[in-house]
């Protein structure tokens, strides 16, 4: 646990370094498709961090929990924050 908390810290720092890339990008009125080049590569990185969380949640958390017969709720609660993440 303690190296994937590690690794998404260092991949969110990244992230928040492109995040303030953009910032100055448009401050400097550069061209639009770069800002938008960036945007995507930036919206991707957040991606991959979300998709790690979802599959840590899953083999962790909603594993457990159906172990513990609690497993309707966590499948419940695993399917409705999917929703929103793939929106």
């Amino acid at each position: 646990m303690k190296r994937d908390k590690e690794d998404l810290l260092k991949r969110l720092r990244r992230i928040e370094g492109q995040v303030r890339g953009i910032y100055r990008m448009i401050e400097e009125d550069k061209y639009c498709v770069d800002i938008l080049h960036q945007i995507a590569a930036a919206r991707a990185a957040l991606g991959k961090v979300g998709m790690s969380l979802l599959e840590s949640h899953t083999r962790g958390c909603v594993t457990d929990a159906i172990k513990e017969e609690r497993g309707d709720e966590a499948i419940d609660e695993l399917v409705d924050i999917l929703m929103k993440f793939v929106k």
